[in-house]
């Protein structure tokens, strides 16, 4: 039995395509930690957020993907400092979609200052 072999050009391709630029994203980075933001650009593994908030701990969801499904239902518990202009990540290992009532949830955040 034969298999499909994809070419490494059309699984790039076809993943560039699966998260369109100017959507709100959640990226989970190698060693950077964990971003919410508006991607700008994708180029395999580097990722631009812009308006972008480190998700330094959060309370309220399981994982990520409830938090990019459903937000947080303990925004006062979770740890999310203030949004920068830009972000290059460099090592992005996973980008979810976020919802629009996990943006809202996750902008109801305050300010984590040390």
């Amino acid at each position: 039995m034969a298999t499909k072999k994809t070419s490494k050009a059309a699984t790039k391709t076809a993943a560039k395509a699966a998260t369109p630029k100017g959507k709100y994203v959640i990226v989970r980075t190698y060693s950077a930690g964990v971003f919410a933001g508006t991607l700008k650009s994708r180029d395999g593994k580097e990722v631009v957020l812009n308006d972008a908030r480190r998700i330094w701990y959060w309370a309220g969801a399981a994982s990520l993907s409830q938090l990019a499904q459903s937000g947080t239902t303990k925004p006062s518990e979770c740890k999310f400092p203030e949004e920068v202009d830009e972000v290059l990540l460099t090592e992005a290992i996973e980008i979810l979609n976020v919802t629009p009532e996990a943006r809202a949830s996750i902008a109801s955040v305050p300010v984590w200052k040390a």
